[in-house]
């Protein structure tokens, strides 16, 4: 029986190329597997088609958008991730649920490999082969463009040759990769960090330099996932959706970041994610107002560490699981009303409430109906000052008093 490779197929050139330029170097049946996490586009009747139609044997497609949505965008949205501060891990999140059909399809269709289309200097490597051992070890992994010598040159010259039915052109300067959850670009005049980008590198923003009227929008969450747009009910891909529409057209997500690759490289990244930064600003806030503040300190270090390791390519690992665990604890309160205003690239809250919060206008007011007791504070900033204190006073003994002279100086 001939080998068969299942391959992760976009419909694009570099992978309808690589069907047939995969069974010529190793004799294998290729599998071309599609799946769809809302980078819109081609239908996946046209994509399965078009796989057939450039010699793949089989063709597994899935709409896995919901799925996307529910199991990979929302813990994400959960632990307000941005690698660096600033990337909410656009692609980093699409390559696990990718990884997981590429298994399932290799081990429908009988297939020992599984190819990707990724190259040998960035991230989507790494994410891609980690999530196959882990889920399918048994599987080993090629890459035609790192492993094959497979160039965009050679791409176009055998597209051209064998007359594939896929559009051959090298005008399209930049590397792009979208889905629900945001659009990502790179290559091209950008390797330059000098270049600023042009309004061609964007999609799903429009220039926020010149916005139309303020969009205020209300989102109702439960347990950390929104549930609600403008008291209307929607699925977590619905949510997505239309703040990507509502705040893209507002210019808000737009990121330009030197980033730190897995592979030791810096890479210039230009980011497009309107509904995740929109989501993301909500139920940070939503956050401010539910969870206690020491439950809130320690998750900002879990939600780094989530980040770090999801954009590594570790989101099946133990560590990750494990912390999923702690992160889905501090989301049991995460429920009520943000109301955020959407204008000129920002999206900004205006107003928060929910029945689980834990601000108390009583304790916070100065005015009448003030209920702290003021009284308390003394002795408890005694208490909490206590060792420093102490410590002071050993220092004082040994070494005399600081020197104020300075602070007199500036005083003066």
């Amino acid at each position: 029986m001939t080998d068969r490779i299942v391959l992760a197929y976009s419909g694009g050139l570099d992978t309808s190329v690589a069907i047939g330029w995969i069974a010529e170097a190793t004799g294998s049946e290729v599998v071309a597997v599609a799946v769809d996490v809302g980078q819109g586009g081609e239908s996946l009747e046209t994509v399965r088609q078009r796989a057939l139609d450039c010699g793949a044997v089989e063709a597994y497609v899935a709409d896995a958008r919901d799925e996307f949505a529910e199991q990979y965008c929302m813990p994400t949205l959960k632990t307000n991730a941005l690698y660096m501060d600033a990337y909410p891990l656009v692609s980093a999140i699409s390559r696990p649920v990718i990884t997981k059909h590429l298994v399932a399809a290799a081990q429908q269709f009988g297939a020992s490999t599984v190819a990707h289309g990724c190259t040998g200097k960035g991230n989507d490597q790494v994410r891609f082969e980690v999530g196959i051992q882990t889920l399918g070890p048994e599987l080993k992994c090629i890459a035609p463009v790192r492993d094959l010598a497979l160039t965009r040159d050679k791409a176009i010259e055998y597209a051209e040759r064998n007359e594939l039915p896929i559009e051959t052109t090298k005008s399209n300067p930049f590397s792009i990769d979208q889905n629900v959850w945001g659009r990502a670009v790179e290559t091209g005049f950008l390797e330059d960090i000098w270049n600023g980008p042009t309004k061609d590198v964007y999609d799903y923003t429009e220039d926020p330099a010149f916005p139309p009227a303020p969009d205020v929008v209300t989102i109702t969450f439960e347990a950390g996932v929104p549930t609600a747009i403008d008291g209307r009910a929607v699925t977590a891909l619905e949510a997505i959706e239309e703040l990507n529409r509502r705040a893209g057209a507002q210019g808000v997500g737009r990121i330009d970041i030197v980033e730190d690759r897995l592979v030791g490289i810096k890479s210039r990244e230009i980011y497009e994610a309107p509904g995740a930064m929109a989501l993301i600003a909500a139920h940070k806030e939503l956050e401010n107002i539910t969870l206690e503040r020491e439950q809130a300190r320690f998750k900002k270090t879990v939600d780094q560490r989530w980040t770090e390791l999801v954009y590594d390519g570790q989101w099946f690992s133990p560590l990750k699981r494990s912390l999923d665990t702690f992160v889905e604890d501090t989301q049991r309160h995460v429920s009520g009303e943000i109301r955020l205003r959407l204008h000129a690239g920002t999206a900004v809250v205006e107003g928060r409430r929910s029945e689980t919060s834990l601000y108390d206008f009583n304790l916070a007011t100065y005015d009448t109906g003030d209920a702290f007791d003021q009284s308390s504070a003394r002795g408890f900033i005694d208490i909490f000052g206590l060792s420093a204190k102490v410590a002071s006073e050993r220092e004082q003994r040994l070494h005399g008093k600081p020197d104020l002279s300075a602070v007199d100086s500036l005083e003066q």
